[in-house]
């Protein structure tokens, strides 16, 4: 059964969907391609308790690699892509083109960027590290500010409010 709860963290409040307690959906309020809110399911705040500490401990600074079973819900090549991101390391970022590089499929960058917009679970995976060809920052569902956030965070710099 589908249920879906809301945290707070330090990029504003966070809505964990679950299907059978596996989490299926990790959105900041405001998110970009943000699923009808009706698929959520009922919300019950005792939903996700295992997700709801993962997070906790992440913004902690006592967890740099989630432990969690995940449902991501796509196309193959979207989900290809999401497996990926998943192994970009803690505080590391990597381009689109890379990305696209290590997919086998080097000519899909703008391809990798849509499916990277359409990640379902964003910070545990983690769309946020993918950045330009240059190092710049480029488009994130919840916003550029999120994005900076959570890698000046990752790298230890000091972080500004959101």
């Amino acid at each position: 059964m589908r249920t879906h709860t809301v945290m707070e963290s330090p990029v504003g409040p966070l809505t964990l969907v679950t299907d059978d307690d596996v989490l299926c959906g990790l959105y900041m309020d405001y998110q970009r391609h943000l699923p009808d809110t009706t698929t959520f399911g009922p919300r019950d705040d005792t939903a996700a308790p295992d997700v709801k500490a993962q997070l906790t401990a992440y913004f902690a600074g006592d967890l740099k690699e989630f432990d969690l079973p995940l449902a991501l819900l796509g196309t193959d090549f979207q989900r290809r892509v999401w497996q990926e991101l998943r192994t970009i390391p803690y505080g590391e970022t990597t381009s689109y083109g890379e990305l696209a590089e290590r997919l086998g499929r080097p000519t899909a960058a703008r391809a990798v960027g849509l499916a990277n917009g359409k990640n379902p679970i964003s910070i545990i995976v983690p769309c946020h590290r993918v950045v330009g060809s240059t190092g710049s920052l480029t488009g994130y569902g919840g916003g550029l500010p999120r994005k900076r956030y959570l890698l000046d965070f990752e790298n230890g710099t000091p972080v500004l409010p959101i």
